[in-house]
């Protein structure tokens, strides 16, 4: 079992490190994944000039992407519709309507310019056998520019996940030139389907942003949507605000599709709907506006690692003069071999060394003939002569001595002389170097890479405020059943979906939860009404409720602020039976108290601002200490409250054996063994629900 367990967590570590590695997270170096590395290898491997079949493209890179045709496939299309590195020929898709690409038969592709200056320098790229050792890998592209602040980039591995988002090219790089400069920069995102952005809550790659679709309102009966909110697409755009519509929150009368190769969705109104006062319903009910959030997680140093968009333009701008000057370092080298060979070539043409190898018959004596005659030019030659320099210098064709130019061989010395000293003084200002790469860069980009992303400040839409309250919540008392789907009783409120209710029971206890369609609830509801907070704490409820073991009635005077969700409150003791509940600030109420022999005071009345309010938890205060019998209420309804006062039946009636007690009648008197009726004795009073004033 051991053994097992020991197998399972280390297979389980190399998965997940895999995953994360060389599967699903980017590298800060290239800011590829390693798909879209291999991609790329492959392109500038089959690179002719012209056009490949992606069928062949992809073909030639299962050499190194051990995954299959498929992901290859999926993942060429997407890097060719950032349109940075890869031109396409035929049907990419489309990626504002979501269309997929042609089959890979059918469409074509090679690498840009732009992807052959930033990636391919085979010289100075660290490269790894392929999955099956028979070919060569680069590990990661030496790129010049910060390419995964360019394209972006989406993943999850095991256990983490990066959310990059794309940002303007052009921006990026003026933000490179800025920090080699020391100067600060501020980048936000920029999507290619355009719309509108809030950038108030991104933390500079982390946090996240607001998107819009962007709306054309100036036809008051109709909207045109002409950008799209990133991660949208036409058609799941479409889809919701369909479904917004079936469930009632904006009222259209149609919807139609015109996009090619723009956005252009219609939206018709209906009859008495206008354009400005459906805007916020499509922001809080559709998928025109959405928020996303950013995680910049990307491998740095063959670990995942948290950065941010400044740290990874820092880090890029140092990384820029590392690749520049290990380039020109290498070209100054080049340059020397080459200018080595043609001075060689020039002396052993020029002064006729040549002409020396005729009578030697051994190839020792050849080479030892050629360097005796370049010893004379020492001076010129900047370097000792190798056997390998001896070798190339006889292999020279006899015709191209004969048509040997010296003049023109001088001046390309010369023209290679000039270019090493300028590399030279390339190297002593390499950071004024690099800021001319990238303005370069940026001349020949800026026309195509235009900003398409609006950034401005805006609010999310509350859903809450934009509902409209146009559903009827009514409530049976009959049957106890509450909901907007209930047939009988009586209306109580007008609601919307996203309303919250608050409701108490006959027994005094309370509950929120959502609006029901149809909720069986009590067959005595004292209170129902929406559960906003900011509404709740300017409520005082009063519950007025008596002890059932001694009889003493109380008065509990709070306000519901906190509450959880479906979850049962009970406000009274254990042993508390409701007579009353009031909404009101201030109200009178009268306490009548059981009758008992010899009792003098049988009635007594109150302000309800005698009494404090209190917290939720906390007991009542006893009102008197005498046995209730009902409690009378001048007005005992309030907001969203049923009166549940005594009936004023019963009052009248209790008034009226009073006084037959007072004054009874001999005929009375006599059946009674000349003695008063004893005192009824008291019943909690029953809640009488009535439609709420």
């Amino acid at each position: 079992m051991a053994y097992v367990k020991k197998l399972f967590n280390d297979n389980f570590l190399q998965y997940a490190s895999y995953v994360i590695k060389d599967r699903a997270i980017p590298d800060i170096e290239d800011g590829l994944k390693p798909v879209q590395r291999r991609i790329l290898h492959s392109l500038f491997e089959m690179d002719d000039g012209k056009f490949h079949k992606v069928a062949n493209v992809v073909g030639h890179c299962m050499k190194y992407h051990p995954h299959g045709d498929a992901s290859i496939y999926s993942a060429l299309v997407v890097l060719a519709n950032k349109e940075f590195f890869i031109e396409k020929q035929g049907n990419f898709g489309n990626l504002y309507t979501g269309d997929e690409a042609s089959a890979a038969r059918y469409i074509e592709c090679r690498a840009t310019p732009m992807a052959k200056e930033i990636f391919d320098m085979p010289a100075i790229t660290a490269y790894i056998d392929s999955y099956d050792g028979r070919n060569k890998e680069p590990v990661a592209f030496p790129a010049k520019i910060p390419v995964i602040l360019a394209i972006g980039a989406e993943g999850i591995a095991v256990g983490m996940s990066t959310k990059i988002l794309p940002h303007n090219l052009i921006e990026v790089l003026k933000a490179e030139i800025a920090c080699l400069r020391g100067k600060r920069f501020k980048l936000y995102p920029d999507f290619p389907t355009a719309g509108m952005v809030d950038v108030s809550g991104y933390q500079d790659g982390g946090g996240r942003v607001l998107v819009r679709a962007k709306l054309d309102v100036s036809d008051p009966k109709r909207i045109v949507i002409r950008d799209l909110p990133f991660g949208s697409t036409t058609e799941s755009l479409i889809a919701s605000i369909e479904n917004a519509s079936r469930a009632g929150r904006i009222k259209i009368a149609g919807i139609s599709d015109f996009t090619t190769d723009t956005v252009e969705i219609e939206i018709k109104l209906a009859r008495g709907e206008y354009a400005q006062d459906t805007v916020d319903a499509l922001y809080a009910f559709t998928d025109c506006e959405q928020s996303i959030s950013c995680n910049f997680l990307v491998i740095k140093d063959k670990y995942p690692v948290q950065m941010t968009v400044t740290e990874v333009i820092q880090y890029h701008a140092e990384k820029l003069l590392g690749i520049l000057k290990a380039e020109l370092k290498l070209e100054r080298k080049e340059l020397e071999d080459k200018h080595h060979a043609r001075t060689l070539e020039r002396i052993f043409i020029e002064e006729r060394v040549y002409k020396t190898i005729e009578q030697q018959k051994t190839q020792e004596a050849v080479n030892a003939a050629v360097f005796k005659g370049l010893k004379p030019f020492a001076k010129e030659i900047a370097r000792e002569v190798t056997l390998e320099d001896i070798e190339r210098l006889l292999k020279i064709p006899i015709r191209r001595i004969s048509l040997f130019d010296i003049n023109r061989a001088r001046a390309e010395m010369e023209e290679i002389r000039a270019r090493i000293k300028e590399i030279d003084k390339h190297l002593k200002n390499l950071t004024d170097y690099a800021v001319g790469f990238l303005e370069t860069i940026i001349k020949k980009t800026e026309k195509q890479c235009p900003r398409k992303t609006e950034v401005m400040s805006f609010t999310k839409v509350d859903v809450k405020e934009v509902a409209k309250r146009n559903l009827s919540l009514r409530y049976d008392p009959g049957t106890g059943y509450l909901g907007t789907s209930v047939s009988g009783g009586q209306e109580l409120l007008s609601v919307s979906s996203f309303d919250r209710l608050l409701i108490i029971r006959r027994t005094g206890v309370y509950m929120v939860l959502d609006v029901p369609e149809r909720l069986f609830v009590d067959t005595g509801l004292l209170y129902c009404g929406i559960a906003d907070k900011d509404d709740l704490s300017s409520i005082v409820f009063s519950f007025i409720y008596k002890d059932k073991t001694s009889g003493f009635p109380y008065i509990k005077r709070c306000k519901i602020e906190a509450f959880i969700m479906n979850r049962d409150y009970f406000p009274l003791p254990d042993d508390g039976e409701m007579l009353a509940l009031l909404t009101k600030p201030e109200f009178h109420f009268t306490a009548l108290y059981l009758k008992k022999p010899r009792m003098k005071v049988k009635q007594e009345k109150f302000n309800s601002k005698d009494f404090p309010v209190r917290g939720l938890k906390t007991l009542g205060i006893k009102i008197a200490s005498h046995e209730i019998d009902a409690i009378l209420v001048e007005d005992a309804t309030g907001p969203g409250l049923f009166d549940i006062a005594a009936p004023r039946a019963k009052i009248e009636k209790d008034k009226a054996d009073s006084a037959s007690t007072k004054n009874p009648s001999p005929k009375s008197a006599k059946a009674s063994g000349g003695k008063a009726p004893a005192a009824r004795k008291g019943t909690a009073t029953k809640p009488v629900s009535r439609k709420k004033k």
